[in-house]
């Protein structure tokens, strides 16, 4: 098999071990003799997996009892609609940091009024806002955590003085969280902790049942707590390669060493595009995403942007092309990406520079 260093931003990186035990579940899933995309999602041996990586999800988050963990499809784009639909009755504040953000404030409008405290898009949603006020009349403050496109993040759980509700999907499982300071989190499995088609939703019951509208029976977050994420059939496949990446994570020690080893591979990368004259980072300093690291060439070698994209890929480094609206480069370097090629990246930039610079 080629050896390549993936630094897509989505579908992610996955852990090996996670890939190998899910290939073996495909051919025959638990002895039963039958693929996992063939099972029955009635059988006792999903009811097995189910029960497993709700456990892992509440197990590595520290979940209080007094959350549901659900397994949707949708992707957090549905999510953007199903939020606003199930706890917007009035007004939804919103911090704008970034495209989706953006995406979430435009469906919430659908349903009452949206209120945006603050906005980065001033300097391309290359920082994250400090010192906005959340109205506390609102019924909910959303924020993005982690921006895929722009390289930032936010690196703590913030106070709100109204139910905070956070897209996580892109930095969910990368560093402890305290749960119990959101009311709902959700996200795409597929940028950090999974395959595309399955959404993480883990959401504080009480909250629920407090709109009048009429919310239909696929998009109440009541319905698949009632049906134990299993109203409708569930993305099986997606759920059994993400227990396996949980119980990767587990393995290694958790959220904490995580944390750790997403700090040292970012702090690694970073220290490069800042010393090395031919490239610069976007992001503000402070509010660099340990997940998705962005950066340009540097004003005097603008030119030379294909060329190292070309350089890059000749030593299989796959998926360093900026997003299409921003442009430059971004090295997505998830939970699974291995330190290994975060030094093999840096490697090809010092040797683009010996012969460029």
């Amino acid at each position: 098999m080629k050896k390549v260093h993936n630094f897509n931003a989505g579908p992610c990186v996955l852990p090996r071990e996670a890939v190998a035990t899910s290939i073996e579940a495909l051919k025959d899933f638990a002895g039963t003799g039958i693929s996992v995309i063939e099972v029955s999602h009635r059988s006792k041996e999903w009811d097995a997996i189910m029960a497993e990586c709700e456990g892992l999800w509440r197990e590595l988050l520290n979940i209080p009892d007094n959350y549901k963990v659900l397994f949707l499809g949708g992707g957090a784009s549905l999510q953007f609609c199903m939020v606003p639909m199930n706890f917007l009755e009035k007004k939804a504040a919103f911090l704008e940091t970034g495209v989706w953000a953006k995406k979430a404030i435009k469906e919430a409008k659908g349903f009452g009024e949206v209120e945006v405290v603050a906005s980065s898009a001033d300097k391309t949603f290359c920082y994250i806002p400090k010192d906005f006020k959340i109205p506390a009349d609102a019924d909910y403050f959303h924020i993005t955590t982690n921006n895929t496109i722009y390289g930032t993040e936010i690196h703590h759980d913030m106070d709100s003085p109204v139910t905070l509700i956070a897209d996580m999907s892109s930095d969910i499982m990368s560093r402890p969280v305290d749960v119990s300071k959101y009311g709902v989190i959700y996200g795409g499995a597929q940028k950090n902790v999974g395959p595309a088609g399955v959404t993480f939703v883990i959401v504080r019951e009480d909250l629920l049942g407090k709109v009048s509208r009429y919310i239909p029976t696929m998009l109440d977050y009541k319905t698949h707590i009632d049906g134990g994420s299993m109203f409708n059939t569930p993305p099986v496949f997606s759920i059994y390669v993400m227990t396996q990446t949980l119980k990767w994570i587990k393995s290694l020690g958790g959220l904490e060493a995580m944390q750790k080893m997403n700090q040292e591979k970012a702090a690694l990368l970073y220290k490069e595009i800042d010393r090395n004259p031919m490239f610069q980072g976007t992001a503000a300093a402070e509010d660099r995403s340990l997940m998705n690291v962005c950066f340009v060439m540097s004003e005097k070698y603008k030119d030379k942007e294909a060329d190292f994209m070309a350089f890059a890929k000749e030593r299989n480094m796959v998926g360093i092309k900026g997003h299409r609206s921003v442009g430059g480069f971004r090295a997505s370097i998830y939970n699974a990406c291995p330190k290994e090629s975060v030094e093999a990246l840096i490697a090809c930039m010092q040797e683009f520079e010996k012969l460029h610079a």
